[in-house]
Parts: C-alpha cells; structure tokens; sequence
C-alpha cells in the first residue's frame, strides 16, 4: 500500500482493460470498506467465528479478521488495474517535501495504532489467548496518546496518507476519495461497538473528544470539569 500510493496508484499488477478495468476496480474499492466495518458488526463476527477451526473461532476473531483485512488491503492496492494517466509527479524540492509529509503520515498511523493497542491491531491477541487456552484479554477503551485529541486517530491518519502521496493519478484520486469517504462514515459502526461496549463511559468519553479533526472544544472541557467537580 505505501508503494503503491506514494507512485499514484500507477504500478500495480492489475493490467485489465475498459470496460472491465473500471468494474473490477470498483469492485476491489468495494470490498475494502465491507472488509473492514461489516465484519466487525454481530453478524460478521459471528462468520469470522466460524472461519476459525472448529473450538478455536471465538478466540481467534480478532486474529481472524486481521488475516481477512490484510488480504482486503493487499488485493486492492496490488490488484488495481492502473490508467497508466500521470496528472502530476513533485520534482526536486516539492519531492523531498511530498516525501516526507507522506512519511510523517505514515507514522502517525503507526502511532495511533499503536495507542489502540498492538495486540488487537495486530492480531496477536487471539493467538495469545489461543497459545495461553484462555479466553482473549481485550484493552480497555482507548482514551490515551492520539486519542486524547481525536476519537478517531487512525481513520484521520489514514486519510492523511491518501492526500500526501508525491505522484497525482486518476487512480489516486478515485482511491483517495472513496477511502477518504469511508474514514469519515466508517466510524460511526465502531462508536455504536463502543457505545454496547462502554456505556456512560463512552459517552463521557465522546462529549470531551472530538470525533474526527482534533478541534479545540473549550465549552464541551469546561461543562465536563464542572460536572467532575474539577
């Protein structure tokens, strides 16, 4: 993915032609999102439940999903049928700018996956509690780092890393789009996961922290430290 973005989209593997250049890479748009919000949703965890071995799918959910997100990942930035159209491609100075404005996002996303927890981003939690014949540990609510600015580090991150890359296609730009579309709407599902989850403590949680930008939101601080008796 980082390969892939940082030239416009312009080098995958895919070598489709119209009209079906266009439906297949609608297609591998199409299965990001569903890949990543569907099935984290009751019924999608309960089929990654059944994809693991018999006895071992409950605790390998969180692993399981991983596996299926990473082959979502790999399948539409490698898969993609480029136009072979260059818009724009930075040169000298404004690319060693792109260059490290496009690397400085990248490791923004690292850091705000990271303060939601590697284990669970990683996937190694379900092989530990596999390994340990337990039921899996998950972290508690992610409320530090990142996420004391943004309810949502790791989608405005990953968004960063759409709109920084230093190669300007047709391509990049369709991706960039829809996938910019998805940060904004995908996490509305994992709020209402948090909601079940936390409850007042979610809530709490949302009235202090912005959902998207990191916005100063004096009033929302002011109310909650009254409330607090801060």
């Amino acid at each position: 993915m980082i390969t892939m973005m940082y030239f416009g989209m312009s080098g995958s593997l895919g070598r489709l032609e119209p009209p079906w250049r266009w439906t297949a890479n609608g297609a591998l748009l199409l299965q990001f999102p569903v890949v990543h919000s569907l099935l984290l949703t009751n019924g999608g965890r309960a089929l990654l439940a059944r994809l693991a071995p018999t006895g071992f799918g409950g605790r390998l959910v969180t692993t399981t999903y991983v596996i299926l997100s990473s082959v979502s990942v790999f399948a539409l930035f490698a898969l993609w049928s480029p136009t072979g159209i260059i818009w724009w491609q930075a040169q000298g100075a404004v690319l060693a700018l792109m260059t490290g404005l496009y690397a400085c996002a990248w490791l923004l996303l690292v850091k705000a996956i990271a303060d939601a927890g590697l284990a669970l981003q990683t996937g190694h939690l379900g092989w530990w509690a596999l390994l340990n014949d337990r039921k899996p540990v998950y972290p508690p609510m992610p409320e530090g780092g990142l996420f004391r600015y943004s309810r949502q580090p790791i989608y405005v991150a990953f968004a960063l890393t759409l709109w920084t890359t230093p190669t300007w296609t047709p391509d990049q730009l369709v991706v960039a789009i829809t996938l910019t579309l998805y940060c904004l709407v995908g996490p509305m599902l994992k709020e209402g996961r948090f909601q079940r989850a936390y409850g007042p403590s979610f809530d709490l949680y949302r009235r202090r922290v912005p959902y998207w930008l990191p916005w100063p939101r004096p009033a929302a601080r002011a109310a909650l430290e009254m409330s607090t008796g801060e």
